[in-house]
């Protein structure tokens, strides 16, 4: 049975897989975190203090906030400003204004993963161990793994996007 994704018509079915797929790639290191900040045994330490809790949790809101606006590239309000945005509302959304954003932030997502391989290689940070056992390290691994696949998937979307865009504009002009 194929999987049931919404996307506009013209959205190559691969395209709105790998929409839908990128909030769930990001969801499993935010649940990380938030077993973090509730107290349970995911880490050698518990998270300390108010501020770092709410940091932590931020994050977590945050990034699978981003991680969702990727269905726009593949949705009507992708190309259409939804009407109850104030000014905005009911303006056609011009393919650089999402796909600009999109692709600057797969480049810094891409950054970030390409600074994580590094620190981890080079060892930096390791006087300081995140988990304290086997268990804990393996759930780690499982819950941030998932996050290599979001930049080449927002970028593969977001060139999607750009093609579908600029085709129809073109052929709309026509």
């Amino acid at each position: 049975m194929p999987i049931k994704v919404t996307a506009l018509p013209g959205v190559p079915r691969w395209a709105a897989l790998a929409a839908h797929a990128v909030p769930l790639v990001t969801l499993p290191s935010g649940l990380w975190r938030v077993a973090l900040v509730v107290g349970l045994p995911v880490a050698a330490e518990p998270q300390r203090g108010t501020g770092e809790a709410v940091y932590v949790l931020m994050l977590s809101v945050v990034s699978e906030a981003l991680a969702l606006l990727t269905l726009g590239l593949v949705r009507e309000w992708g190309e259409t400003v939804p009407g109850w945005v104030p000014v905005l509302g009911g303006r056609r959304v011009r393919p650089s204004a999402a796909v600009v954003p999109a692709l600057l932030g797969a480049a810094g997502l891409f950054g970030l993963m390409g600074w994580a391989f590094y620190a981890q290689i080079a060892g930096l940070g390791s006087e300081t161990a995140v988990t304290d056992g086997t268990a804990q390290t393996t759930l780690l691994v499982f819950c941030y793994i998932p996050l290599i696949a979001w930049p080449p998937l927002l970028t593969a979307v977001a060139l999607a996007y750009y093609r579908r865009r600029t085709t129809y504009a073109s052929s709309e002009a026509a």
